[in-house]
């Protein structure tokens, strides 16, 4: 049951991240929660060494969106450079 639970969250977490940041990404729904559950796993780790959360302590929603947007922007740095 949490695996569903964290796939519903990374969904609503990269959907966001999409909406803050709009622009030409690629992908659908799968792209689109595995980049917001990226980017709970970013902003936990993130997180963790700057004394947020304790170990084994998940990323709350709005960490996961600012994660989720800090991949999208290192997405988009790579593309921009490598073209």
């Amino acid at each position: 049951m949490s695996f569903l639970w964290m796939c519903l969250i990374g969904l609503v977490a990269g959907a966001l991240a999409k909406m803050l940041m709009p622009g030409k990404d690629p992908g659908g729904i799968i792209v689109t929660m595995l980049l917001g559950i990226a980017g709970s796993l970013v902003a936990g780790f993130v997180g963790r060494a700057l004394g947020l959360y304790q170990a084994g302590q998940g990323a709350g929603l709005i960490m996961s969106i600012v994660g989720a947007i800090l991949l999208l922007v290192l997405y988009r740095l790579l593309r921009r450079s490598a073209a």
